[in-house]
Protein backbone atom coordinates (compact mmCIF):
# COMPACT_ATOMS: atom_id res chain seq x y z
CA UNK A 1 0.00 0.00 0.00
CA UNK A 2 0.91 3.31 -0.92
CA UNK A 3 1.16 6.47 1.49
CA UNK A 4 -2.26 7.09 0.40
CA UNK A 5 -5.08 5.50 2.25
CA UNK A 6 -8.65 5.00 0.40
CA UNK A 7 -10.92 5.05 3.71
CA UNK A 8 -14.77 2.88 3.70
CA UNK A 9 -17.49 4.15 6.43
CA UNK A 10 -19.92 1.14 7.78
CA UNK A 11 -22.35 3.16 9.30
CA UNK A 12 -21.71 6.87 9.35
CA UNK A 13 -23.95 8.15 11.96
CA UNK A 14 -24.02 11.10 14.23
CA UNK A 15 -20.38 10.68 16.02
CA UNK A 16 -19.02 9.88 12.51
CA UNK A 17 -20.32 12.62 10.84
CA UNK A 18 -18.93 14.54 13.62
CA UNK A 19 -15.53 13.58 14.45
CA UNK A 20 -14.24 10.92 12.19
CA UNK A 21 -15.14 12.31 8.64
CA UNK A 22 -13.55 15.74 9.23
CA UNK A 23 -10.76 14.66 11.33
CA UNK A 24 -9.85 12.26 8.27
CA UNK A 25 -10.37 14.94 5.75
CA UNK A 26 -7.51 17.01 7.45
CA UNK A 27 -4.92 14.65 6.65
CA UNK A 28 -3.42 14.06 3.79
CA UNK A 29 -2.95 11.45 1.44
CA UNK A 30 -6.55 10.05 2.88
CA UNK A 31 -9.81 9.92 0.57
CA UNK A 32 -13.35 9.24 2.00
CA UNK A 33 -14.03 6.37 -0.78
CA UNK A 34 -16.91 4.33 0.08
CA UNK A 35 -19.86 4.75 2.19
CA UNK A 36 -22.62 1.52 3.49
CA UNK A 37 -25.13 3.75 6.00
CA UNK A 38 -28.23 1.56 7.41
CA UNK A 39 -30.40 2.68 4.28
CA UNK A 40 -29.90 3.44 1.01
CA UNK A 41 -31.81 6.77 0.76
CA UNK A 42 -29.06 7.64 4.18
CA UNK A 43 -25.72 6.43 2.23
CA UNK A 44 -26.48 8.57 -0.98
CA UNK A 45 -26.74 11.70 1.25
CA UNK A 46 -23.79 11.20 3.19
CA UNK A 47 -22.05 10.57 0.33
CA UNK A 48 -22.94 13.68 -1.48
CA UNK A 49 -22.28 15.60 1.41
CA UNK A 50 -19.12 14.57 2.23
CA UNK A 51 -17.69 13.96 -1.50
CA UNK A 52 -17.21 10.30 -1.10
CA UNK A 53 -17.04 8.39 -4.14
CA UNK A 54 -18.32 4.88 -3.72
CA UNK A 55 -21.58 3.79 -2.04
CA UNK A 56 -22.64 0.40 -1.35
CA UNK A 57 -25.87 -1.51 -0.46
CA UNK A 58 -24.31 -3.74 1.74
CA UNK A 59 -21.42 -3.64 4.23
CA UNK A 60 -19.86 -6.50 2.89
CA UNK A 61 -19.76 -5.00 -0.92
CA UNK A 62 -17.76 -2.49 0.79
CA UNK A 63 -15.36 -5.04 2.60
CA UNK A 64 -14.80 -6.70 -0.50
CA UNK A 65 -13.95 -3.92 -2.71
CA UNK A 66 -10.22 -4.04 -2.97
CA UNK A 67 -9.79 -0.41 -3.71
CA UNK A 68 -10.42 0.07 0.43
CA UNK A 69 -7.40 0.45 2.21
CA UNK A 70 -9.57 0.99 6.07
CA UNK A 71 -12.57 0.55 7.64
CA UNK A 72 -14.06 2.84 10.00
CA UNK A 73 -17.05 0.85 11.68
CA UNK A 74 -19.61 3.52 13.23
CA UNK A 75 -22.33 1.39 13.81
CA UNK A 76 -23.86 0.31 17.05
CA UNK A 77 -22.39 -2.47 18.70
CA UNK A 78 -24.17 -5.54 17.16
CA UNK A 79 -22.02 -5.23 13.99
CA UNK A 80 -19.00 -4.52 15.61
CA UNK A 81 -17.64 -8.27 15.98
CA UNK A 82 -19.10 -9.32 12.61
CA UNK A 83 -17.87 -6.55 10.52
CA UNK A 84 -14.10 -6.19 12.40
CA UNK A 85 -13.57 -9.44 11.83
CA UNK A 86 -14.68 -9.46 7.90
CA UNK A 87 -12.69 -6.23 7.37
CA UNK A 88 -9.22 -7.57 9.12
CA UNK A 89 -9.37 -11.03 7.04
CA UNK A 90 -10.08 -9.00 4.02
CA UNK A 91 -7.07 -7.49 4.77
CA UNK A 92 -8.27 -3.66 5.92
CA UNK A 93 -7.11 -2.19 9.05
CA UNK A 94 -10.12 -1.50 10.99
CA UNK A 95 -11.78 1.52 13.52
CA UNK A 96 -14.22 0.86 15.56
CA UNK A 97 -16.42 2.80 17.14
CA UNK A 98 -17.04 2.11 21.46
CA UNK A 99 -17.93 0.04 22.72
CA UNK A 100 -15.71 -2.65 21.12
CA UNK A 101 -18.22 -5.59 21.35
CA UNK A 102 -21.78 -6.31 22.63
CA UNK A 103 -19.96 -8.88 25.06
CA UNK A 104 -17.13 -11.15 26.08
CA UNK A 105 -17.34 -13.67 23.49
CA UNK A 106 -17.45 -11.22 20.86
CA UNK A 107 -14.32 -8.88 21.97
CA UNK A 108 -12.39 -11.84 22.22
CA UNK A 109 -13.42 -12.74 18.79
CA UNK A 110 -12.16 -9.59 17.56
CA UNK A 111 -8.80 -9.85 19.54
CA UNK A 112 -8.05 -13.30 18.47
CA UNK A 113 -8.49 -12.01 14.61
CA UNK A 114 -6.46 -9.04 15.10
CA UNK A 115 -3.54 -11.05 16.68
CA UNK A 116 -4.09 -13.39 13.82
CA UNK A 117 -3.63 -10.06 11.25
CA UNK A 118 -0.81 -8.11 13.55
CA UNK A 119 0.47 -6.58 10.00
CA UNK A 120 -3.34 -4.44 10.57
CA UNK A 121 -4.12 -1.66 12.84
CA UNK A 122 -6.48 -2.65 14.97
CA UNK A 123 -8.12 0.52 16.65
CA UNK A 124 -11.37 1.06 18.91
CA UNK A 125 -12.14 4.73 19.57
CA UNK A 126 -11.68 5.83 23.26
CA UNK A 127 -13.61 7.99 25.18
CA UNK A 128 -13.44 11.49 24.77
CA UNK A 129 -13.45 12.21 28.39
CA UNK A 130 -10.18 13.10 30.10
CA UNK A 131 -8.43 13.79 26.85
CA UNK A 132 -7.72 17.24 28.03
CA UNK A 133 -5.89 16.76 31.41
CA UNK A 134 -5.78 13.13 31.08
CA UNK A 135 -2.05 12.59 30.77
CA UNK A 136 -1.16 15.49 33.50
CA UNK A 137 -3.39 13.80 35.92
CA UNK A 138 -1.84 10.41 35.50
CA UNK A 139 1.71 12.05 35.74
CA UNK A 140 0.94 13.72 38.86
CA UNK A 141 -0.73 10.43 40.51
CA UNK A 142 2.05 8.74 39.73
CA UNK A 143 4.15 10.73 41.63
CA UNK A 144 1.74 10.57 44.90
CA UNK A 145 -0.14 13.92 44.62
CA UNK A 146 -3.64 12.12 45.98
CA UNK A 147 -1.01 9.61 48.32
CA UNK A 148 -2.72 6.04 48.62
CA UNK A 149 -5.77 5.53 46.48
CA UNK A 150 -8.29 4.73 48.74
CA UNK A 151 -11.81 5.51 47.13
CA UNK A 152 -12.91 5.85 43.63
CA UNK A 153 -16.81 7.75 43.04
CA UNK A 154 -17.99 7.45 39.16
CA UNK A 155 -20.89 9.53 38.24
CA UNK A 156 -22.97 8.99 34.87
CA UNK A 157 -26.58 10.26 36.16
CA UNK A 158 -28.89 12.68 34.31
CA UNK A 159 -32.23 13.00 32.98
CA UNK A 160 -31.37 11.59 29.16
CA UNK A 161 -34.47 8.65 29.65
CA UNK A 162 -36.49 10.34 32.39
CA UNK A 163 -39.23 11.11 29.90
CA UNK A 164 -41.10 7.29 29.24
CA UNK A 165 -43.24 8.94 26.27
CA UNK A 166 -39.74 8.56 23.85
CA UNK A 167 -38.75 6.11 21.75
CA UNK A 168 -37.10 3.38 22.30
CA UNK A 169 -33.24 4.05 22.02
CA UNK A 170 -30.47 2.17 21.15
CA UNK A 171 -28.92 2.48 24.24
CA UNK A 172 -31.70 1.24 26.04
CA UNK A 173 -31.79 -2.33 23.98
CA UNK A 174 -29.34 -5.13 24.52
CA UNK A 175 -29.49 -6.34 21.17
CA UNK A 176 -28.07 -3.49 20.07
CA UNK A 177 -25.83 -1.77 22.22
CA UNK A 178 -24.68 -5.20 24.42
CA UNK A 179 -23.95 -5.78 28.20
CA UNK A 180 -23.03 -2.10 28.44
CA UNK A 181 -25.41 -0.30 30.48
CA UNK A 182 -25.93 3.90 29.71
CA UNK A 183 -22.76 5.73 30.51
CA UNK A 184 -21.05 3.23 32.28
CA UNK A 185 -18.34 1.73 29.56
CA UNK A 186 -17.24 5.43 28.54
CA UNK A 187 -16.83 6.51 32.26
CA UNK A 188 -15.16 3.44 33.47
CA UNK A 189 -12.41 3.52 30.27
CA UNK A 190 -11.76 7.15 31.27
CA UNK A 191 -11.18 6.28 35.45
CA UNK A 192 -9.63 3.40 34.36
CA UNK A 193 -6.41 5.58 32.54
CA UNK A 194 -5.71 6.64 36.43
CA UNK A 195 -6.76 3.89 38.86
CA UNK A 196 -5.28 0.43 39.62
CA UNK A 197 -7.02 -2.76 38.12
CA UNK A 198 -10.44 -3.49 39.22
CA UNK A 199 -10.21 -6.95 40.82
CA UNK A 200 -14.26 -7.25 41.96
CA UNK A 201 -17.33 -5.85 41.19
CA UNK A 202 -21.33 -6.15 42.82
CA UNK A 203 -23.53 -4.58 41.24
CA UNK A 204 -27.40 -4.09 41.08
CA UNK A 205 -30.08 -2.29 38.79
CA UNK A 206 -33.44 -1.63 38.09
CA UNK A 207 -35.54 -0.94 34.72
CA UNK A 208 -38.18 1.61 35.94
CA UNK A 209 -40.38 1.66 33.05
CA UNK A 210 -40.06 -1.88 31.31
CA UNK A 211 -41.68 -0.40 28.05
CA UNK A 212 -41.74 2.62 25.48
CA UNK A 213 -43.16 3.28 22.20
CA UNK A 214 -41.24 2.79 19.04
CA UNK A 215 -41.32 4.89 15.90
CA UNK A 216 -43.94 4.23 13.40
CA UNK A 217 -45.02 1.18 15.24
CA UNK A 218 -48.22 0.78 17.33
CA UNK A 219 -47.00 -1.94 19.42
CA UNK A 220 -44.80 -1.24 22.71
CA UNK A 221 -41.27 -2.64 23.15
CA UNK A 222 -39.68 -3.87 25.79
CA UNK A 223 -36.40 -2.28 27.50
CA UNK A 224 -33.95 -4.27 28.02
CA UNK A 225 -31.16 -2.08 29.68
CA UNK A 226 -31.12 -0.55 32.86
CA UNK A 227 -31.97 2.44 33.56
CA UNK A 228 -30.85 2.74 36.79
CA UNK A 229 -27.80 0.99 38.18
CA UNK A 230 -25.32 0.91 41.55
CA UNK A 231 -21.75 -0.92 41.10
CA UNK A 232 -19.58 -1.54 44.02
CA UNK A 233 -15.64 -2.52 42.96
CA UNK A 234 -12.42 -3.51 44.79
CA UNK A 235 -9.18 -2.51 43.11
CA UNK A 236 -5.85 -3.78 43.28
CA UNK A 237 -4.13 -2.23 46.33
CA UNK A 238 -7.45 -2.01 48.59
CA UNK A 239 -8.91 1.14 47.33
CA UNK A 240 -12.86 0.83 46.71
CA UNK A 241 -15.55 2.18 44.14
CA UNK A 242 -18.88 3.26 43.46
CA UNK A 243 -20.73 3.74 40.42
CA UNK A 244 -24.21 5.90 40.07
CA UNK A 245 -24.88 5.24 36.27
CA UNK A 246 -28.73 6.42 35.45
CA UNK A 247 -30.52 7.99 32.54
CA UNK A 248 -33.83 8.84 34.71
CA UNK A 249 -32.21 11.09 37.66
CA UNK A 250 -33.81 14.93 37.36
CA UNK A 251 -31.37 17.41 38.23
CA UNK A 252 -28.40 14.67 38.73
CA UNK A 253 -25.28 15.33 39.03
CA UNK A 254 -23.75 14.60 35.21
CA UNK A 255 -20.79 12.91 34.21
CA UNK A 256 -18.19 12.78 36.92
CA UNK A 257 -14.95 10.92 38.24
CA UNK A 258 -13.60 11.20 41.85
CA UNK A 259 -10.23 10.11 42.94
CA UNK A 260 -9.63 9.88 47.06
CA UNK A 261 -6.75 9.38 48.23
CA UNK A 262 -4.67 9.54 51.64
CA UNK A 263 -3.31 13.20 51.13
CA UNK A 264 -5.37 14.55 48.42
CA UNK A 265 -8.45 14.51 46.47
CA UNK A 266 -9.08 15.01 42.37
CA UNK A 267 -12.49 16.02 41.23
CA UNK A 268 -12.96 16.08 37.37
CA UNK A 269 -16.22 16.70 36.01
CA UNK A 270 -17.28 16.54 32.04
CA UNK A 271 -19.84 18.64 30.43
CA UNK A 272 -20.10 19.18 26.72
CA UNK A 273 -20.73 23.06 27.46
CA UNK A 274 -17.78 23.99 28.39
CA UNK A 275 -15.11 25.26 26.40
CA UNK A 276 -13.04 22.13 27.10
CA UNK A 277 -15.60 19.83 27.93
CA UNK A 278 -13.93 19.09 31.31
CA UNK A 279 -12.95 20.79 34.54
CA UNK A 280 -10.35 19.43 37.16
CA UNK A 281 -10.58 19.93 40.78
CA UNK A 282 -7.81 19.42 43.16
CA UNK A 283 -6.97 20.03 46.95
CA UNK A 284 -3.96 18.45 49.51
CA UNK A 285 -3.93 18.22 52.87
CA UNK A 286 -3.72 21.91 54.10
CA UNK A 287 -5.72 23.53 51.46
CA UNK A 288 -9.32 24.80 52.79
CA UNK A 289 -10.89 24.08 49.97
CA UNK A 290 -10.86 22.56 46.62
CA UNK A 291 -9.27 24.98 43.60
CA UNK A 292 -9.57 24.63 39.75
CA UNK A 293 -6.69 22.98 38.32
CA UNK A 294 -4.84 24.95 35.49
CA UNK A 295 -2.49 23.59 33.23
CA UNK A 296 -0.30 24.99 30.50
CA UNK A 297 -1.69 24.67 26.73
CA UNK A 298 1.13 22.70 25.87
CA UNK A 299 0.45 20.01 28.58
CA UNK A 300 -3.05 20.01 27.83
CA UNK A 301 -4.44 16.75 25.26
CA UNK A 302 -6.92 16.33 22.43
CA UNK A 303 -9.21 14.57 20.59
CA UNK A 304 -6.60 12.88 17.72
CA UNK A 305 -8.08 9.74 16.62
CA UNK A 306 -8.28 9.60 13.59
CA UNK A 307 -4.79 11.56 13.33
CA UNK A 308 -3.50 8.76 15.60
CA UNK A 309 -5.78 5.76 13.37
CA UNK A 310 -3.40 7.15 10.19
CA UNK A 311 -0.24 7.46 11.80
CA UNK A 312 -0.34 3.65 13.07
CA UNK A 313 -1.43 2.52 9.78
CA UNK A 314 1.45 4.23 8.61
CA UNK A 315 3.74 2.74 11.04
CA UNK A 316 4.71 6.10 12.39
CA UNK A 317 3.53 5.37 16.07
CA UNK A 318 1.83 2.55 17.75
CA UNK A 319 -2.12 2.31 18.65
CA UNK A 320 -2.15 3.50 22.77
CA UNK A 321 -6.40 4.81 23.10
CA UNK A 322 -7.23 1.89 22.58
CA UNK A 323 -5.81 -1.14 21.12
CA UNK A 324 -7.85 -4.26 21.43
CA UNK A 325 -6.16 -5.86 24.34
CA UNK A 326 -7.05 -2.37 26.26
CA UNK A 327 -10.20 -2.56 25.35
CA UNK A 328 -11.11 -6.07 25.95
CA UNK A 329 -10.53 -4.75 29.62
CA UNK A 330 -13.43 -2.72 28.92
CA UNK A 331 -15.65 -5.33 27.91
CA UNK A 332 -14.64 -7.54 30.67
CA UNK A 333 -15.90 -4.88 33.11
CA UNK A 334 -19.59 -4.59 31.37
CA UNK A 335 -19.76 -8.63 31.78
CA UNK A 336 -18.78 -8.71 34.99
CA UNK A 337 -21.29 -6.14 36.04
CA UNK A 338 -23.74 -8.28 34.00
CA UNK A 339 -23.11 -11.41 35.45
CA UNK A 340 -23.11 -9.88 38.94
CA UNK A 341 -26.70 -8.01 38.67
CA UNK A 342 -27.81 -11.48 37.01
CA UNK A 343 -26.71 -13.63 39.82
CA UNK A 344 -26.87 -10.92 42.54
CA UNK A 345 -23.29 -11.66 44.36
CA UNK A 346 -19.60 -10.39 43.85
CA UNK A 347 -18.00 -11.58 40.38
CA UNK A 348 -14.04 -11.55 40.08
CA UNK A 349 -12.17 -9.90 37.27
CA UNK A 350 -10.98 -10.94 35.03
CA UNK A 351 -14.28 -13.32 33.39
CA UNK A 352 -13.17 -16.35 32.23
Amino acid sequence: MSDSIRIGFVGAGRNTQARHIPGLQKIAEVELYGVCNQHEESTKKIASEFGIAETYSHWKDLIADDRIDAVVIGTWPNLHCEVTVAALEAGKHVLCEARMSRNLAEGKQMLECSQRHSELTAMVVPSPFGLVYGDYLKSILEHGFIGELRELVVLGADDAFWDFSQYLHPRQQQELSGQNILTMGILHETASRWIPETEQVFAQSQIFEPERPVDSQPDMAKVTIPDSLQVLTKLAGGGRGIYHISGISLFGPGQQIHLYGSEGTIKIHFDPKWEQGEQVLTGRIGDTALKILEIPEKEKGCWRVEESFVAAIRGEEPVTLNNFETALKYVQFSEAVHLSNQEQKPVSLPVA
